[in-house]
Parts: structure tokens; sequence; C-alpha cells
């Protein structure tokens, strides 16, 4: 028996033949298992939509705050599912104790919540939060239009009659098979229309309003990018968790019994989540 030995040369698995010299030569270009082509790339790099809560603190204490999130969360070991977290920290008093990074870290890791990220962080502490594996994010400031040298305006034409006005495109996704336990959808820039049931453990996200033609359990979180009139719609509720431009509310009880599997609206009323029958003013605060 010929020995085969394996070699490996960048993607592409080779094979050396060693052996009587009228052995079979084997063709160099033999793709590794692991290979689909010989053009596919060993890694490509794409734009990806990544939806991370804002952990926003008003001080630095680690003891206050470990009291804060117990109370949040009830205790629940889950209440967080490993989300990824952006630490804001524009709230802190001028006057605050230096931050401890790493003591923050392990008690946001505590409640399953992963920081990636730090807002609104002065830049004497760029190199301090980069060494704890933090990236830096920074609001970016609308450029001012260049002032061009004024002109004398041109004369103008008559106008010519006003053409009949198109429809301005609706941006909205719509999702028409059923979001499974585990499974994430994030509707950038736009509502969210679900014709399916939305199970538990689903989370649903959209930056403008939530609208579910169906049975909605799980998670919904609309107005993600800060829309305080955005909404939540759906023909019959059960769900785990809603939130409206961050204000969230949790059904550990049970959803309330006079809207439960009925159409119903869900709205932010200042900082409070009302939930609202679809054919009338009846509330639930």
């Amino acid at each position: 028996m010929a020995d085969l030995t394996p070699v490996f040369a960048g993607s592409v698995f080779l094979s050396k033949m060693h052996g009587p010299a009228h052995a079979r030569e084997v063709n160099p270009l033999s793709l590794s298992p692991m290979s689909k082509s010989l053009f596919q790339k060993p890694i490509e790099i794409k734009i990806s939509t990544v939806v991370a809560v804002s952990a926003i603190l008003a001080t630095a204490d680690r003891i206050a705050l470990d009291a804060a999130l117990n109370e949040m969360t009830g205790g629940s070991t889950d209440f967080f599912e490993d989300d990824l977290a952006v630490i804001d920290v524009a709230g802190l008093p001028a006057d605050c104790t230096p931050i401890d990074w790493a003591g923050i870290i392990s008690l946001l890791k505590k409640y399953r919540l992963n920081p990636v990220a730090v807002r609104n962080a002065p830049p004497h502490l760029a190199a301090e939060i980069a060494a704890h594996g933090l990236s830096l994010e920074t609001a970016v400031k609308s450029r001012e239009p260049e002032h061009a040298p004024q002109q004398e305006p041109a004369p103008v034409a008559a106008p010519a009659p006003a053409a009949a006005a198109a429809p301005a495109e609706t941006n909205v996704m719509i999702i028409d098979t059923p979001v499974r336990a585990g499974q994430r959808i994030y509707a950038r820039g736009c509502d969210l229309v679900v014709t399916a049931v939305v199970n538990n453990g689903a989370e649903i996200i959209a930056d403008g309003s939530i609208h579910v033609y169906n049975t909605l359990n799980g998670r919904a979180l609309a107005g993600a990018s800060g829309n305080p009139n955005a909404r939540i719609f759906a023909l019959e509720l059960s769900p785990e968790l809603v939130s409206i431009a961050g204000v969230y509310r949790t059904f550990e009880d049970g959803f309330p019994a006079e809207f439960a599997r009925k159409p119903a609206q869900i709205r932010l009323n200042g900082d409070r989540i009302d939930i609202l029958s679809v054919n009338s003013a009846t509330r639930a605060l």
C-alpha cells in the first residue's frame, strides 16, 4: 500500500504520494472535504446589523448598580439572554468616582449582559476603555454645508402645471413565516409586519411600529431607535416583554386578562406602558 501523507497548502488540501514510481499521481488540486469550491474565500466581511441594549449609568457605584439590576430583573437569571450591551456614561456626574471598568463589566455579565462598547465617554478615557476590550462609540456630527459663493439668481421660467404627486414609498419589513424560539428579527429604520405567530422565546424589534396579524408571544420592542410614538399591535397578545423607545414592561404574572387573546395595542404614555383595546379607549396601567 502506498503511504499517503496529507499536506496543507493554504485552503487547498494536497496529497503527497510515497511509493513505487509507477504509482498514480494525485491531482494537486484535490479539494479538502471542508472546501466546497476552489473559489471559496476563507473569510468574508459584510455589513451586519447587531442589536444591543443600552446600559445607561447614573452612577459608577457597583453596589448601587447591582441593587438596581437585581430589582429590575426580580432576581431572575434569564431576564436578559446574553444580550450585547453598550455602556452609556453620559449621565454620570462630573465629580463621579473613577470608573471601575472591570468591575462594571463583571457586574453586567452577572446579569447576562455582554458589554461590547462605551458611548459618550470623554476622549481621555479612550485608552482605558480599549484596554478592557471595549470599543468607543462616538456620536457622528453632521457636517454643515460649505457656503458657496453667492451668485445672482438666474431668471425663473413660468412654472409648468403641477403633476400629480406620486405616493411616497412606505418602508416596512414583512415576515410571512412563524418566528420561532431563539430567533431575533430587527426591522431597521422601518415598521415590522408579521403575518404568522411569534412564539415564546422569539424576539421581534423595529425602529418603527410592530404589527402582528396573529398571536404575539415572546418579546416585542418597538421604537428601538428611540421613537416614542411607535406602537405595538396584535390580534392576540400574550407577550413575555414589550418595550417602546427603551421603556419596557414584563408580564411574569401573565398578560392582563381583559386584553389577553384579543386585538389590542401597546403605546408609550410618558414613562408608562399603556395597553389599550383596538376598538376602545380602555386602558390597563
